[in-house]
């Protein structure tokens, strides 16, 4: 393993220990206003506090697991969508192809960020509608790749004896399909999760995210940026964290595509 993906692994696995045990890490409550506005580092809070006298550590912490949480969920499900539809137009082919890949392009065609505003101004807000707001625009760029790889296994010999022995369409998918075509899919899911994190960080920080008074980085990004007037660099602080974890799983994801196409050149 490179030292990049090393380096990448790492910030993956301290931030995913942040996400899971970050609330009880946390020296004081989520929305729990300790201090005054904008107090400096200290001994008492090391990263100072924000715009309501909030603990930012203790912030940082809990928006750990809502963003990376809400993220990963929103990408777990648009890979569940995206790849079942893919996998289905592939083998099955004929007009479901059709329907289904003129559906993706009609949706595909629509600008994703103002997409997700109007039906996020539209709905109730809460995490579950959220999520299946980023997973359904995010399923479409994994229908696209999943069409793509399927299609060349589809036509593999192997495929067609298990057509000609009677296999019902999820053996096929899910035994012969699936196995073959998961590297590029592996490496896929996590640029996108980086699309869901910052997708997801754009949408609190336009107030149509993580409500408050959850914590969440893009949210505080908004709620701290007039700091920067005063020469404060509380909002940097959890902008850098998505930088940071971004820059991470790319890393990851970077060694993961490499290595997958080291082992076909191999073979």
């Amino acid at each position: 393993m490179p030292l990049s993906a090393k380096a990448g692994l790492l910030i993956v696995l301290v931030f995913a220990f942040a996400a899971i045990f970050g609330p009880w890490l946390a020296p004081h409550g989520e929305a729990e206003i300790v201090g005054d506005v904008w107090e400096p580092f200290s001994t008492t809070f090391p990263l100072g506090t924000d715009s309501l006298g909030r603990d930012i550590l203790s912030r940082m912490l809990w928006a750990a697991r809502n963003t990376i949480g809400v993220a990963l969920a929103a990408t777990l499900l648009s890979f569940a969508l995206g790849m079942t539809l893919g996998y289905v137009a592939a083998v099955v082919g004929g007009w479901v192809d059709l329907v289904l890949s003129r559906l993706i392009d009609t949706i595909m065609a629509i600008p994703t960020l103002i997409f997700a505003l109007v039906v996020l101004a539209v709905l109730p807000p809460s995490l579950l509608t959220l999520i299946l707001v980023i997973a359904v625009l995010d399923s479409t760029r994994v229908f696209r790749l999943s069409r793509a790889v399927a299609m060349d296994v589809a036509v593999m010999d192997y495929v067609e004896v298990a057509r000609l022995r009677g296999e019902r369409l999820p053996w096929i998918i899910f035994r012969e399909v699936l196995p073959n075509t998961l590297p590029p899919l592996i490496a896929e899911f996590g640029l996108r999760f980086c699309f869901a994190f910052l997708f997801l960080s754009s949408l609190s920080f336009l107030g149509l995210g993580i409500q408050p008074p959850a914590a969440d980085w893009g949210g505080m990004v908004r709620d701290n940026a007039n700091a920067i007037s005063f020469g404060l660099i509380v909002p940097l602080i959890p902008a850098a964290a998505i930088a940071i974890l971004t820059i991470g799983v790319n890393l990851v994801v970077d060694w993961q595509l490499e290595r997958s196409s080291t082992v076909r050149r191999r073979a």
